[in-house]
């Protein structure tokens, strides 16, 4: 009997999705509801499922990210994106190796994915690298010509305001509604949590490597894994080892 899992921080669409698939593919067993990216993860470790409905944007980890990590961790798990924005239907979903749903999900779309999914069951495992095409699609989905990216950082320390250059920090560290600006040669907390943070850092300089742990890219000096197989990323210019959780060690597979 085939499994999936359906991730969505909106309870409404989850549901709704839950009965149409109840309808158009009655075998299949539903073996994990998810709120949002880190559980979703978690909920194919666990369960293994042969599919995952993903919604692209959810909290913390995105569906995307979630992806990506299954991925790296070399499991045969069908995704299927669910997405409230046409633009996201680029063109990796076109080459076929993994679908998309467009909200409000219609039964002619579902019965659509439903059939592929099932030819893809069917097949033995192997099918296309996606890695080079989800990391496009990544790519795509944070591209924003309008959004105008941070330049510099403004930081208070008590009767002053530092200036810090965004091209010189090394990394943001979340500290509550706070977050934590590190230079090689400074640091200070600004007023801002790291998520806000984000939407104005390049995400091709700036990697997000743990839940609250955002890295330039090129002050990672090397990584290393441990005996239990937990990775740490050592910095160029800073004495912190900076932990990397399982959701984004996909970032640094050997080429």
């Amino acid at each position: 009997m085939p499994s999936a899992i359906i991730a969505d921080d909106e309870d409404l669409p989850r549901s709704e999705l839950r009965r149409m698939l109840g309808q158009l593919w009655p075998e299949l067993t539903i073996v994990a509801e998810c709120e949002h990216g880190e559980q979703a993860l978690e909920a194919i470790t666990q369960h293994a499922p042969d599919v995952a409905f993903l919604d692209i944007r959810m909290p913390g980890l995105s569906g995307i990210d979630v992806a990506q990590a299954v991925l790296g961790g070399g499991r045969r798990c069908h995704t299927v994106f669910v997405t409230a924005y046409d633009q996201h239907a680029v063109a990796a979903f076109d080459a076929g190796a993994f679908d998309y749903l467009l909200k409000p999900v219609a039964a002619e779309r579902l019965q659509q994915a439903v059939s592929r999914l099932k030819e893809r069951l069917a097949q033995p495992a192997g099918g296309p690298d996606v890695g080079a095409m989800m990391s496009e699609l990544d790519r795509r989905l944070r591209q924003d010509p309008e959004k105008a990216r941070i330049r510099w950082i403004s930081a208070s320390a008590g009767d002053t305001i530092k200036m810090l250059a965004v091209e010189k920090v090394l990394f943001f560290e979340s500290d509550g509604k706070y977050t934590r600006v590190v230079t090689a040669d400074d640091e200070a907390h600004v007023r801002k949590p790291l998520k806000e943070l984000m939407d104005g850092l390049d995400p091709e300089l700036f990697w997000q490597i743990h839940r609250g742990l955002v890295v330039r890219a090129d002050a990672i000096r090397r990584l290393r894994r441990d005996e239990m197989g937990r990775v740490s990323a050592e910095i160029h210019g800073s004495d912190a080892v900076l932990k990397v959780s399982q959701a984004y060690a996909w970032r640094f597979r050997p080429m």
